[in-house]
């Protein structure tokens, strides 16, 4: 007999601003305690020592969150000068220790970023980092004194801008591709400044469809719950939890959408092809059913006209 999941079916996502000093799981484990929700997962992790944007996904939504892992990501950083630390973070030991330039400037920073950083970039990711080497997170082996070679990768660097410079402190808005590691941007600067320079601060504030303004803390949500009193029914709790979600859908809302007939909704469903016409190939499309207006999934239309399921819903759940 199958084990029955803990905790009930909650589908949708939520934008949650993760607090500094709590890993991604623990975050999710405490937003997926509140819901009591019977499956969660979140898209990208962000370090202990990072805040802001962590899209946590509950049920039917996990489907879809890969879109949300690739898709391109918005941070604002501080860069501590003057300092190499072991894990390129504040997290980190000091290692190293160096005096900035003579006769620094703003503008020379920024010369150096944009020249340097902007565009299709190649870096090495930390030891530090979430990135795995047989299975095992390269932050884990680091921990135990273990060191892999790490290979480059490329990224793009959509923008790169100088907020402020501070001494020996530079505050940056970086937009970048999915995979792009800041603490390697800032080690790499730092390194190019000949002073060294480690990550003090980070905040994601966007990823890909989803704004910093849509974020909700913890405190927030936790206070929520609480201002509803101790009259409020599980009933009523669950209601107002899963108004603040976004639709599973959300991560692919600016694809085409495609209305299916009742006959081609249930041949979708039961795995059998489906053919449009009129069509136009389309490499990610949103699948609908016309009678209900219920979300299907996604899919593909290739170059004659097929209908190709990539991802269906449990529409059971929904």
């Amino acid at each position: 007999m199958a084990r029955r999941a803990k905790g009930r079916p909650v589908n949708g996502i939520f934008l949650l601003d993760k607090p500094g000093g709590m890993s991604s799981n623990r975050a999710l484990q405490i937003v997926k305690r509140i819901y009591g929700a019977a499956k969660a997962g979140h898209t990208g992790a962000l370090d202990p020592l990072a805040t802001g944007m962590l899209p946590l996904c509950f049920g039917e939504a996990t489907k879809f969150s890969q879109f949300l892992l690739d898709a391109d990501k918005r941070y604002i950083t501080t860069a501590k000068l003057g300092q190499r630390t072991d894990t390129s973070d504040a997290d980190g030991e000091v290692v190293e220790e160096r005096p900035l330039p003579e006769n620094l400037t703003a503008e020379l920073i920024d010369e150096l970023l944009q020249r340097e950083f902007t565009g299709l970039i190649t870096q090495v990711p930390s030891m530090f980092s979430a990135l795995k080497h047989n299975g095992q997170p390269l932050y884990k082996l680091a921990r135990q004194g273990i060191q892999v070679e790490v290979k480059s990768r490329q990224v793009t660097v959509f923008s790169i801008e100088l907020l402020a410079f501070r001494g020996d402190e530079v505050d940056l808005d970086i937009r970048c591709s999915k995979g792009t590691y800041i603490r390697s941007i800032v080690q790499d600067m730092g390194e190019m400044l000949g002073c060294g320079a480690h990550v003090k601060v980070l905040r994601r504030l966007d990823s890909g469809p989803y704004k910093a303004e849509s974020m909700m803390t913890l405190a927030d949500l936790e206070q929520l719950v609480d201002d509803m009193g101790s009259d409020a029914t599980p009933e009523r709790i669950q209601t107002r939890l899963d108004a603040l979600l976004l639709p599973p859908w959300s991560p692919v809302a600016d694809a085409p959408e495609v209305l299916l007939t009742e006959q081609q909704t249930s041949a979708v469903c039961k795995g059998q092809r489906v053919v449009l016409d009129p069509f136009e190939a389309q490499p990610l499309v949103r699948i609908r059913d016309a009678a209900s207006d219920k979300f299907l999934g996604i899919g593909e239309i290739d170059a004659d006209g097929q209908l190709l399921t990539r991802r269906l819903m449990n529409t059971q759940d929904i």
